[in-house]
């Protein structure tokens, strides 16, 4: 196998390009607000409903179909049963550049077992298709009459809109594309381009005070007690106390992450330790995160006592006793004035506290287009041969948005544009290539994972407002072997402010909310924290249709960049030597002139010195000398 030749440092540099933005040439009066990608012309079928179709079946019945055909390219709606009159609201989307017939022909089927029926087309000239750009309203539908292979009209009628279109077009993200028709129908979910939200987070905190009254199931000893509270598969204790009372002070708190909607229930049990490795539990309560007050500074709530509740084993069930067990004294509250940290610090996109009533005005927008990538290596083996299925995942705030996946190509065009409100301009804004790996769709992926091909982070404090950044990044993975260049993505972001006033005023503020200093986390309490908060939002991410999977989030989010690494500690050693190499200079210098090892340079700082100061000591002087 013939390797690759080692790489030039420019090739791992960042490259300015001059992609021709917005599509339309000068005076075309043809624009869209998608002014940061190249525009792509598709040529657009949606498919509504039809009616009174003829039975074609022996049984009388028809299973009607519609197949778009344009040229080589064929798209296919699913098929009803016995019904003369269907509706399939379907989008067939053809690129204009591969288009190699005049006409589009839209075909009526009746669904057999041998061979399809033919019922009816509807055939238009690519010449006489109108354009729509937006902000225009949709091409409204109309009937068509169906014609038969010789031009004859017969019975049925097709509600269809045909036009020519570009990506800016509402119609683009649910289509059918052409460049996608080798994609079986269970995987067309998993190509198209989406949204996604991060699900609100909160910090909770329980502060554990006391209990009362604790009623041990072995009366002859003091209980050594402590609390478990669990929130999903998030669970953390307080100290056990071996003490001789039945009312235990801790006055703990405990940290959770939790996530709106809110679907878990706070559970909290005291609990017995009688032996080691075997626990007791004395009683338990459940709170339901609805109810729990929120807080937006420092200022302490109230707190509450709350029943612990017997649960005992009665004829193999397990059975709630209805008689007074014990109590416990909580404060418990849903904390609004930090900002959960699910990203690094230093690579966050977002900084604002969880309550809204906190936030500030937004300063800006944030516009990015993902144009095309270059030089993509082969991700995986398909009929023999390497190829590659790219799509992007961009990630600012709480919005996540995916790009179309682009089959079997090494040099994808993606030209989507997105937009992002900006609350702080000392933000990062992340952009992912990965390789998707469940085109069959999911029963027939047989938990394959997608490949990551490389990630490009932007900084918006780099930004000039109001100016088009249009440059090529390099997809930069470190592998056991070194470093690997996978290709390169290209770019085009624009950062534009709306109140110059309140981004200069940002500055001044510190990084965090307020409450991340007058009530600090501990490290570890922030990096425990952290791990919960993207297992929830990747937990939550995966469950959206199609899913952004686990493996994506989590490399988006650095979820492992906790983990120690021999080549990072060696490039945190070269940083701090770097720092500090000033002084081992200014060190050398003077052990220099000591040693006499530049006489001109020691004469210089005697006589430099001589006012103020002894001369150098003789025994230092080299020796023959005065």
């Amino acid at each position: 196998m013939m390797q690759r030749p080692p790489l030039r440092p420019e090739e791992y540099s960042l490259k300015e390009t001059t992609p021709h933005l917005g599509g339309a040439a000068a005076g075309d009066k043809l624009t869209t607000t998608y002014d940061l990608v190249e525009q792509m012309q598709y040529l657009y079928v949606r498919v509504v409903k039809a009616k009174e179709l003829p039975n074609k079946d022996i049984t009388g019945s028809c299973d009607p179909y519609v197949e778009v055909k344009l040229g080589n390219y064929k798209g296919q709606t699913g098929h009803f049963e016995k019904k003369n009159n269907p509706e399939w609201n379907q989008v067939f989307a053809f690129a204009k550049e591969r288009i190699q017939s005049s006409v589009v022909e839209i075909l009526v089927k009746d669904k057999d077992l041998v061979k399809d029926d033919f019922i009816g087309r509807v055939i238009f000239d690519l010449n006489e298709v109108p354009k729509r750009v937006p902000p225009d309203s949709p091409l409204a539908p109309q009937w068509y009459r169906l014609e038969d292979r010789n031009g004859h009209k017969v019975k049925g009628e097709l509600m269809l809109a045909v036009w020519m279109g570009t990506q800016a077009d509402e119609a683009f993200p649910e289509a059918w594309h052409s460049d996608a028709a080798s994609v079986p129908g269970d995987g067309l979910a998993s190509i198209r381009s989406k949204v996604y939200l991060t699900p609100k987070l909160w910090y909770l905190r329980v502060n554990v005070i006391e209990a009362q009254d604790l009623i041990p199931n072995d009366k002859t000893r003091f209980p050594e007690v402590y609390v478990k509270a669990m929130l999903g598969n998030q669970v953390q204790r307080t100290r056990a106390l071996a003490s001789r009372t039945l009312n235990p002070l801790w006055n703990e708190d405990l940290m959770f992450v939790a996530a709106e909607p809110f679907e878990e229930h706070l559970v909290l049990s005291v609990e017995d330790r009688v032996a080691p490795g075997k626990d007791e539990v004395i009683g338990r309560t459940i709170i339901a995160l609805q109810h729990v007050p929120r807080r937006l500074d420092h200022r302490l709530l109230t707190s509450q006592w709350y029943n612990l509740e017997k649960h005992v084993i009665i004829d193999g069930e397990q059975k709630k006793e209805t008689k007074f067990s014990s109590r416990i004294h909580l404060r418990i509250c849903l904390e609004g004035g930090y900002h959960v940290l699910d990203e690094s610090t230093h690579y966050s996109s977002d900084l604002r506290p969880t309550a809204k009533p906190l936030w500030k005005p937004s300063i800006g927008i944030l516009e990015l287009g993902i144009l095309t990538a270059q030089g993509l290596l082969p991700m995986k083996t398909k009929d023999g041969r390497g190829t590659t299925d790219a799509y992007c995942v961009a990630k600012y705030g709480q919005k996540w948005v995916r790009t179309r996946t682009i089959i079997d190509s090494f040099t994808p065009k993606w030209n989507e544009q997105y937009t992002w409100e900006v609350y702080d301009p000392c933000t990062v804004v992340t952009i992912g290539v990965f390789d998707n790996c469940h085109l069959n769709g999911g029963e027939k992926a047989n938990g394959a994972r997608d490949t990551r091909i490389g990630k490009v982070r932007i900084r918006l404090s780099t930004l000039e407002t109001d100016r088009v950044y249009t440059h090529s990044y390099p997809l930069i993975v470190l592998t056991p072997g070194g470093v690997k260049k996978m290709g390169e993505v290209q770019l085009a972001v624009r950062f534009t402010c709306s109140s110059l006033l309140n981004m200069m005023h940002l500055y001044s503020q510190p990084l965090l909310p307020k409450m991340h200093y007058v009530h600090p986390l501990s490290v570890i309490q922030v990096d425990n924290l952290r791990r919960q908060a993207t297992s929830i939002v990747s937990t939550r991410l995966g469950r959206a249709e199609p899913p952004l999977r686990k493996e994506i989030v989590e490399y988006m989010l650095d979820v492992d960049s906790h983990m120690w690494s021999m080549r990072k500690s060696k490039a945190n050693f070269f940083r701090i030597t770097g720092v500090l190499s000033p002084l081992f200079a200014v060190a050398r210098w003077f052990d220099q002139i000591c040693h006499w090892k530049n006489p001109l340079t020691t004469v210089a700082a005697e006589a430099a010195t001589a006012h103020g100061h002894p001369p150098l000591p003789r025994r230092d002087r080299p020796p023959g000398r005065a």
